[in-house]
């Protein structure tokens, strides 16, 4: 940094011990025009600044980089109650400072329509945003939609192999998709679970009357999910396109996608911290449908494979998977989950319920820790600038005292809900000081609502920013 062209820094952080997911240092922060301007020796003179933050004792990690939000979903009779603004001040409350959301067409919406409504909608955002198209059945002109869905900055697509008649892809619209998105530089995110053994499953279990939120994991079994990605990865091969697996859940699934990336196919896994953390025990509870969510909790067997997966190094992102329903939503059929609206709210919990899971109860590293839950979406979604505190990157960034732990509580949550399903849980990795954009968004004296700052990031061809 030169004192005679740049008198005065935006912002300085001191003290902190900086990690990425490459190493670890001492290191002061100088913040101008909401880049990383530099990163200096620790012994070395502290530049002038409109604002110097001290942050001695605290780790400084890049901005949580959230690859999976549902923010204003709509599922049948129920939409989820956040919006922009409402879910991205909770985002800034939990250390995320970039965000990925869906774009899944509604009726007879194309994809490039569902997307630019969207992206209208992220205006009110307080984080920068990218956004995932959606699509649900092949036609020949889609191929044209992913080609313009390609020139806005959208080069992921989330199809689902399961709700049929709703949001189900078939086999040949999954490979068609697949192959027009490596084309463009892009890559399919996939909702793995097999329908056709869900649908075996529950009707079953409909037979004996066992449908209620307890018997989820009978009624979407782990073969189910299993099974499905077995499917995708073959197509995947077929064609040699890259290929990514949301909220993956069992450590058979993983160790498949595992297997695929030894044989150089390009695929990859994210889990969530839900799986992470709680287990299938939670079902059996009176309040069972806080936790109704697909695929659903697995067993404590599994939930600990999965961290191991982890702790190997075979889970290359956590997504938070956030659907902000209500207690009051899912309890209007609390008895029948199949027409319960699915998924729980996250996206404020993922930084600190992850870093409990993974580094206080199970030892992961911190620059590991890093990679997952920031740079590796960052790349993975082609988001240049993020997942990194380096010298031109975007200026966000969060403190974590390794000391300090806080319960979860609603009342003390910022997501548009009335519960969390950590509520009661003790948590380490809460942030303390968040940076976003440069600007000081969370510290001390509390919440400074930064506006509709947020901008719509294009993602970039991924050809060349894929993990290996």
């Amino acid at each position: 940094m030169n004192a005679e062209t740049n008198p005065l820094a935006d912002l300085v952080l001191t003290g902190g011990m900086v990690v990425n997911a490459s190493h670890r240092e001492f290191a002061t922060i100088v913040v101008i025009d909401g880049k990383v301007s530099a990163l200096l020796a620790p012994d070395a003179p502290v530049p002038a600044a409109h604002r110097l933050i001290d942050v001695s004792g605290h780790l400084v990690l890049p901005g949580g980089v959230d690859p999976h939000c549902h923010i204003g979903e709509v599922v049948g009779e129920f939409s989820g109650q956040d919006d922009y603004r409402s879910a991205t001040v909770a985002a800034l409350h939990g250390g995320t400072t970039t965000l990925v959301n869906f774009a899944i067409p509604e009726g007879d919406e194309t994809p490039v329509a569902a997307a630019l409504r969207k992206k209208a909608e992220a205006a009110g955002s307080r984080v920068d945003t990218a956004l995932h198209g959606g699509i649900v059945t092949w036609k020949p002109e889609l191929a044209g939609q992913i080609a313009e869905l390609a020139q806005m900055g959208i080069r992921t697509v989330k199809m689902f192999t399961t709700y049929k008649g709703e949001r189900m892809a078939e086999p040949e619209t999954v490979l068609e998709v697949l192959r027009n998105l490596h084309q463009q530089g892009g890559m399919g995110y996939i909702h793995a679970e097999a329908d056709h053994v869900i649908q075996d499953a529950t009707t079953l279990s409909a037979h004996t009357g066992d449908v209620g939120a307890a018997h989820m994991p009978q009624m979407r079994p782990e073969l189910a999910e299993n099974a499905a990605v077995a499917q995708v990865l073959a197509t995947a091969e077929h064609l040699q396109a890259p290929v990514y697996f949301v909220h993956q859940s069992t450590p058979e699934a993983v160790g498949q996608v595992r297997s695929a990336r030894q044989k150089g196919l390009k695929a990859y896994t994210e889990t969530c911290p839900h799986y992470l953390l709680l287990n299938s025990d939670l079902y059996s509870r009176h309040d069972a449908e806080a936790f109704v969510c697909c695929p659903p909790l697995r067993d404590e067997d599994t939930r600990v494979g999965l961290v191991q997966s982890a702790l190997v190094g075979d889970i290359d992102t956590i997504g938070s998977d956030h659907c902000c329903f209500t207690i009051e939503q899912k309890s209007v059929h609390r008895h029948d989950a199949r027409k319960m609206p699915n998924g729980m709210p996250g996206v404020e919990t993922r930084i600190p319920a992850a870093y409990t899971a993974l580094v206080k109860n199970a030892g992961l590293s911190l620059e590991r820790f890093v990679a997952l839950t920031s740079t590796n979406a960052a790349r993975l979604n082609g988001l240049e600038g993020k997942g990194t505190i380096s010298v031109g990157a975007d200026a966000d960034f969060y403190t974590i005292d390794p000391d300090y732990a806080r319960t979860a509580d609603v009342d003390d949550l910022h997501m548009a809900t009335d519960y969390t399903p950590y509520q009661g849980l003790s948590f380490f990795g809460w942030p303390r000081i968040v940076v976003a954009g440069g600007r000081p968004v969370l510290d001390d004296d509390g919440f400074h609502d930064p506006g509709e700052v947020g901008r719509f990031l294009e993602t970039q061809p991924l050809s060349d920013t894929l993990l290996t």
